[in-house]
């Protein structure tokens, strides 16, 4: 919370196995931070994961993410769209099952938050906190090799 009162940049990630409470924490961090009339941004890599979130939204819409990645791609969000002034304000944004997300989706997302808010920084600069479960499900890659499925995770990201 010290981060979020200061405003202060900063990328983390909550890594825990199904019911180690990841989610009562997401809702407990937005409900702080909603009721200081700070704006937080929720959103998840499924609909079922965004459902569970208070104003969640799955990542895809969020962040309006290309279907179709590339290792440039950055995401469809004009700098003066309303997301964009959305993005500006938000002082926390959580993304749950970022462990499940392709890490160009999450690079093209890290690309398009630095343009928008003029920043070199992870993510523009922007608070982000990550949570998922390495354990679980990785990123879908269509007739993929294991090598290929594993150069798709998160896990792999320079970021």
């Amino acid at each position: 919370m010290s981060h979020v009162n200061s405003d202060m940049p900063g990328v983390y990630f909550v890594d825990g196995p199904g019911g180690t409470g990841k989610t009562f924490l997401y809702k407990a961090l937005l409900a702080e931070v909603r009721s200081r009339g700070l704006p937080a941004l929720a959103t998840a890599s499924s609909g079922a994961a965004a459902n569970n979130m208070p104003g969640g939204r799955t990542t895809h819409l969020r962040f309006n993410i290309p279907i179709h990645l590339d290792t440039n791609s950055i995401c469809n969000i004009p700098i003066q769209a309303g997301t964009a002034a959305l993005i500006r304000l938000a002082r926390l944004i959580i993304w749950d099952e970022a462990s499940m997300a392709n890490r160009q989706g999450i690079e093209a997302v890290h690309r398009t938050m630095q343009d928008i808010m003029g920043s070199t920084l992870p993510f523009g600069g922007k608070l982000m906190l990550m949570g998922g479960d390495f354990r679980q499900v990785l990123p879908v890659v269509k007739r993929a090799t294991r090598a290929q499925i594993v150069n798709a995770s998160f896990r792999m990201s320079p970021l």
